[in-house]
Formats: structure tokens, C-alpha cells, sequence
């Protein structure tokens, strides 16, 4: 059996919305005699289940136990807000749990946001010197590794320049690479491989299981990419609302996660409506409302792939000096890929040039044909950003997994598959247009 490199027990994560302190001297006082005197704190949700303190408390992690052995690689998902990345950053020290203990064996090296642990004004040199310096290896320790991490990374011709001025990709890249290559002995890695492309993904796919195969040190996966947890991890781990719901096998564990999707699926019944006060966004822009609706302009949660159908957002402008962008990805959820990307007609006009627009409340619609996508249950990730910035350096509202629907495929003649009666799987099947036609007879000789 494994030595046990990380062990947590009762562990609680809690934010309270909105503000720092308790909002009044006398609560702040309640709460920080409570802590001296060992009791429990009469102001926090751990260990209350009055209905009062829930609406300005949140527990991000509610009574986490688990044990990570050495070498293991343990894929961590679940939802958006499940308490994933919280995990994470506790694992990693970059913020402290509110009760419960945390016992970690060994160094950890994380890569957890775009651009963790660099410092923008340095270039990507320095930064890996910087980060082996942190990690307590010397100037000669980080020399023998540097050709490896920038060969790696992909970044030989900038590896001098500054890397505020590198792409997003650059810094996972750069980022995974130092991570992996610094001789971690426990690696946590959340999803920020998404913006990575296919390419580098599956290179930092095959380094962990090098990590944790060929070198017996401990991987920590957090992906929304049940193929990447399923190719890697060995066991997982299920969050939902910040419980570990399930754990075992990453097949069984994966298949449990899949239910509760489909299951989401079913209890929006294509439709999703938010007050001003807790719909997603900021001062710039709210979501108010998602639907999906058949041609007949009927609220919908399932679509056969013969019918077309739309998405209807409506959005509220708070400011009215900003211009907008929507852009929404259409993602499978056997496997989480994006099928389609779409954005709005803001891209039919001059880029980052157009009036704003002003306050009020706007309706979008888009629009999806007949016989585009596969059987399956699908989601939509919804951003509003802020053009001339690229949409991952400007979102204003990100949203994933907002809304889903299932396409069915009832086998008719119309749609692509035609009489085909196979199994086509959850690809996208547009019906293109085919032409087939004699050129040449074969002479019977032949």
C-alpha cells in the first residue's frame, strides 16, 4: 500500500458574501471571542443549519475527508462552484481553510490561474529562475532543468522577452512547465489546461502520467474533460455544492457525474430566470434569462437533430459606456469538448469601433439548423466580453454550463444519417450536400 502524502479531515471552506468583516464591531468581537475560547464561531455556517445566516454565507467546502497516497494521480470534478479550485488553493497554500486540518508530505508545485506565480515585468527566463528559487532549489538546480522547461513550453524565442506580453497559451505553457519539470513532489493542476491547445494538452497529459508513473511523485487533476480524467487518473474524486458526493473508480465516479448532468438537464426544462440581485455578472452587464425554444417559439429542453431550434438570452446593460460581445460554445457533455463556437453579429461591424450600447434590457437570439448536431445531451458556456479585447481578457459575465438541452435522433430519412443504422455516436453530423457520378465505364475485358 501507498505511504499517505496528503491527508484532509473535516475540512470547511467558508465565505461570506459580499463584504470582509461581519458588517458591525459587536459580530466581528462574537466571532474572534469564540475563535480564543475554542468554540464554535455563532456567526458562521459550520455546524448551523439555521436558514437566516444562508443568505450571506456560502460553504465552499463542507466536510472534506480524504487520503492521497504517494504516485497516485486523482482526478477531482464536479459542476461550477462545486469547490474544485477551492480544494486546490488550499492544497496549494494560497488561502487558509476555515476549520478542519490539512496534512501534505512533501513540496507542491501548482498551476492553478493563467500566469499563477510569474511576475509580469520579468521575462520568462527570470520567472523560472524566480520560481525555482521559491520552490527552495539553487541558481545551478534550475540551470540544469531551463532547456527542458522552455523546450517544452514551446517559447525558445521569447523566453527573454517580458511575459506580460506573452498569449494566454504562452503562460499555461510556460506555467505547466515549470510546475512539472521543478521536481515536485506533489503536482496540482487545475483546468486551466483548457486554453492550451489540443497539441499541448495532450503533451501535459502524457508529462503527468511521466510525473506520477516514471518518477512515483503524486498528481492532483481538476479538468472538466471527462476524456483527459478518464486517459490519466486511476481514481477521482465527485464534488457537488462542496461534498464529495462520490469517489472510487474514474469510470464509475464519471458515470455518476454524467447522471447528475442529465439530470440538470431535465430540472431547468429549457428555461433559467435570475432576479437583478443574484443573476450572473457585474456593473457592466447581467444575465437575466436563458431559453431554449423549438421554431415555433415553444420553450423546449429536447429537439429531434431533423429540427432547428434557438437560444434566446436576455441580458440587462448596466453601463452604458461599454461595447459588448457575446460568444457562446456548444459543449458535448460526453467528453466536455466544444462541438461549435458562435458569436454575435457584433463581429458583422468594425471591431472595437462601434458605439456603445446603452442601459436597458436586450434580448439575443441564436439560431441553430436542422441537422447540425449529434444525438446527446449538449450545454452551452455563455461569456459576454468587452470588445477591442479578446473575449478571455475581457469577460464581463462567464458562464459555464448555464443551460442544456438533448438532441435526439429518431432515425428519419431527412436527417444525415439517411437509412444508416449504426451507431453514429455524439459527433456533430451536418447534412452536406453530395454529388456521385459515372466518369469512366470499365470495359468487361476488365
Amino acid at each position: 500500500m501507498s505511504t499517505t502524502v496528503i491527508k484532509i479531515e473535516n475540512l470547511y471552506k467558508e465565505y461570506r458574501l459580499g463584504v470582509i468583516g461581519h458588517g458591525t464591531l459587536y459580530r466581528d468581537l462574537q466571532s474572534w471571542c469564540a475563535t480564543a475560547m475554542g468554540k464554535e464561531d455563532p456567526n458562521s455556517l459550520i455546524g448551523h443549519t439555521g436558514k437566516g445566516k444562508a443568505r450571506d454565507h456560502i460553504l465552499a467546502l463542507n466536510d472534506i475527508n480524504l487520503e492521497i497516497g504517494n504516485g497516485e494521480v486523482l482526478g477531482i470534478i464536479g459542476a461550477n462552484g462545486a469547490g474544485k479550485s477551492t480544494l486546490l488553493k488550499i492544497l496549494s497554500r494560497v488561502t487558509a481553510p476555515t476549520k478542519g486540518s490539512i496534512k501534505v508530505k512533501g513540496r507542491v508545485a501548482s498551476l492553478l490561474e493563467v500566469g499563477t506565480g510569474f511576475h509580469t515585468e520579468l521575462t520568462g527566463r527570470e520567472n523560472i529562475y524566480l520560481n525555482g528559487a521559491i520552490n527552495g532549489m539553487n541558481k545551478k538546480e534550475v540551470s540544469r532543468k531551463l532547456d527542458e522547461i522552455v523546450d517544452f513550453a514551446g517559447v525558445e524565442q521569447f523566453v527573454d522577452t517580458p511575459v506580460k506580453r506573452y498569449s494566454s497559451g504562452m503562460y499555461v505553457r510556460l506555467g505547466f512547465a515549470v510546475a512539472a519539470y521543478l521536481d515536485p513532489d506533489i503536482l496540482v493542476v487545475d483546468e486551466v489546461l483548457a486554453v492550451g491547445d489540443a497539441s499541448f494538452r495532450k503533451k501535459a497529459v502524457n508529462k503527468m502520467k511521466d510525473v506520477s508513473k516514471g518518477e512515483g511523485r503524486t498528481v492532483l487533476f481538476v479538468s472538466h474533460n471527462m476524456e483527459s480524467i478518464k486517459s490519466l487518473c486511476t481514481r477521482s474524486v465527485l464534488l457537488s455544492k462542496g461534498k464529495i458526493v462520490n469517489q472510487g473508480d474514474t469510470i464509475d465516479v464519471i458515470n455518476a457525474y454524467l447522471s447528475r448532468a442529465s439530470e440538470d438537464v431535465r430540472m431547468h426544462g429549457g428555461e433559467r430566470i435570475w432576479n437583478i440581485d443574484n443573476a450572473p455578472g457585474n456593473k457592466v452587464v447581467r444575465l437575466m434569462a436563458i431559453r431554449t425554444k423549438n421554431k415555433k417559439g415553444k420553450i423546449c429542453s429536447e429537439f429531434d437533430v431533423c429540427e432547428p431550434f434557438y437560444i434566446e438570452f436576455e441580458h440587462m446593460v448596466l453601463s452604458g459606456n461599454s461595447q459588448l460581445s457575446i460568444v457562446i460554445e456548444f459543449i458535448s457533455q460526453l467528453n466536455n469538448q466544444v462541438l461549435l463556437l458562435s458569436l454575435d453579429n457584433y463581429v458583422s461591424g468594425p471591431w472595437g469601433s462601434q458605439k456603445p450600447r446603452d442601459k436597458g434590457l436586450y434580448k439575443s437570439k441564436c439560431f441553430v439548423p436542422a441537422n447540425l448536431l449529434g444525438e446527446g445531451n449538449i450545454f452551452i458556456n455563455f461569456r459576454i466580453f468587452t470588445p477591442p479585447c479578446p473575449a478571455n481578457q475581457s469577460e464581463q459575465i462567464k458562464e459555464i454550463g448555464v443551460i442544456g438541452f438533448t438532441v435526439i435522433d429518431n432515425h428519419n430519412l431527412e436527417g444525415a444519417r439517411g437509412s444508416y443504422p449504426y451507431d453514429l455516436g455524439y459527433v456533430m453530423r451536418p447534412k452536406l450536400q453530395w454529388v456521385t457520378e459515372s466518369i469512366q465505364p470499365i470495359d468487361n475485358k476488365f
